[in-house]
């Protein structure tokens, strides 16, 4: 059965292409990019060393990975939901999860993610 449903998905994916729609290859390079954005965002996170910016870099990743397209915006969402089980899994808070949902929808939204900003964080970031 889930192999029915995976071959009937990428039937849909390649022929959405002929209406216009983004392609399964379309697709598929825009959630590598959009993956890469969220690995920069991290990377820069953890370079910062800054207090109190991880809901801006959360908002950061998933705005530039958004911006790539559809492929973008679900490799963003994966991602930021996975982040958020394993920090559960790891004792982290509800608060502090529901507070980095809300900046990662807000960033795959289309929302500027320097509402999250904090004061003095240098703009190389």
């Amino acid at each position: 059965m889930k192999v029915l449903v995976v071959v009937v998905v990428v039937l849909a994916a390649v022929t959405a292409n002929t209406e216009g729609a983004p392609g399964l290859f379309s697709f598929a390079r825009e959630a590598f990019q959009g993956a890469r954005d969220m690995v920069r965002a991290y990377g820069d996170m953890r370079e910062a060393n800054w207090k109190n910016s991880d809901k801006y870099f959360h908002a950061r990743g998933n705005y530039d990975a958004a911006k790539r397209g559809p492929g973008g915006a679900w490799a963003a969402e994966v991602i930021s939901n996975a982040r958020e089980r394993v920090d559960q899994l790891k004792g982290g808070s509800a608060a502090a999860s529901a507070a980095d949902q809300e900046a990662n929808k807000w960033g795959r939204g289309g929302g500027d993610p320097d509402r999250f900003r904090p004061r003095g964080l240098p703009r190389e970031y």
